[in-house]
């Protein structure tokens, strides 16, 4: 398998202050863990900026023009109680968009088989017209509708398997009957939304809630069982996932027990579904994940993964 990574130094300069979860140093756990020898064979990009037409494949225009304009010249600014952003921002927003973008180029085109975006901002709590949850846009959400633009894929899938909801990717897709979105999350937690009932206005959404202290079993059976047959039933013509590492039992803003084989299987499961309906065709962008070393070998059970089966 070809695995093309797509991250951008700018990232990291996108500045959250001191004690914030979402920092510079999750990231540079990340590109440290991809750094060992068994990633020597991975293809490597820059992430490109994406325009505002391209956010605003899942953004109303004036929303992400409102954003662009809100960056600081200097300082930090809080949108809300969680997100806050720094004159960093103002490059890193559009370049973690512009990730996806460029990985979902690469898998279409045949240059990788599949693809990981190291990136932040992450993007799932980015709803169509709201900030939140450390979210600016929706860097999945994006990419999905950017295979559609670009390269006619009218079924796009977006898994998620961060601890917490994707609120913002499901409010985006909720009306969109060739979008389809499925999420493994503990409940009740932050930002509050993820019950079962929540499917959609075309059943076109999956949510599988997960009691605190449920474990790598339970995550396991809820994607066996509702997630899997969904998604293959749905047969998108990508797959992307919300790569979220914060249901891992070491991470200190939730109370799940998954371990890094956990996130080895899911993505191995994943890649069969996209091997029968997709092409093959997966697009990975890291989402949550606040203990450093979870995150890291979670990080490298999850590309070693995709490159090698």
């Amino acid at each position: 398998m070809t695995t093309l990574v797509v991250t951008h130094g700018s990232y990291l300069d996108h500045d959250t202050g001191a004690h914030h979860p979402e920092r510079p140093d999750r990231l540079r756990s990340v590109l440290k863990a991809l750094e060992q020898p068994t990633f020597h064979d991975l293809k490597r990009a820059e992430a490109p900026a994406a325009t505002v037409d391209q956010m605003a494949l899942a953004h109303p225009r004036d929303f992400v023009k409102r954003l662009v304009a809100a960056m600081p010249d200097r300082g930090l600014s809080s949108i809300d109680g969680d997100t806050v952003i720094s004159p960093g921002t103002a490059k890193a927003m559009p370049r973690a968009a512009g990730a996806v973008i460029r990985a979902v180029d690469a898998v279409m085109s045949g240059e990788a088989d599949n693809a990981f975006c190291a990136v932040r901002p992450p993007g799932h709590h980015a709803e169509s017209n709201r900030v939140m949850g450390f979210c600016l846009v929706n860097n999945a959400a994006i990419g999905a509708y950017h295979a559609r633009a670009a390269h006619g894929i009218r079924r796009v899938a977006v898994i998620d398997f961060d601890v917490h909801h994707g609120n913002g990717t499901q409010d985006i897709f909720w009306d969109d009957a060739d979008a389809f979105y499925a999420s493994t999350h503990q409940y009740p937690l932050y930002p509050g939304t993820g019950a079962a009932s929540e499917t959609g206005a075309h059943n076109n959404v999956v949510n599988v809630p997960l009691r605190p202290g449920s474990k790598g079993d339970a995550f396991r059976d809820g994607m066996l069982e509702r997630v899997l047959p969904a998604l293959t039933a749905f047969k998108p013509g990508i797959v992307i996932i919300s790569a979220g590492f914060d249901a891992h039992k070491d991470d200190p803003l939730a109370n799940l027990g998954f371990v890094e084989e956990d996130y080895a299987w899911a993505t191995q499961q994943l890649m069969n579904v996209a091997r029968s309906v997709a092409g093959g065709r997966v697009v990975s962008v890291l989402e949550g994940g606040y203990n450093l070393d979870a995150l890291a070998y979670s990080v490298t059970a999850h590309v070693e993964t995709l490159k090698d089966h």
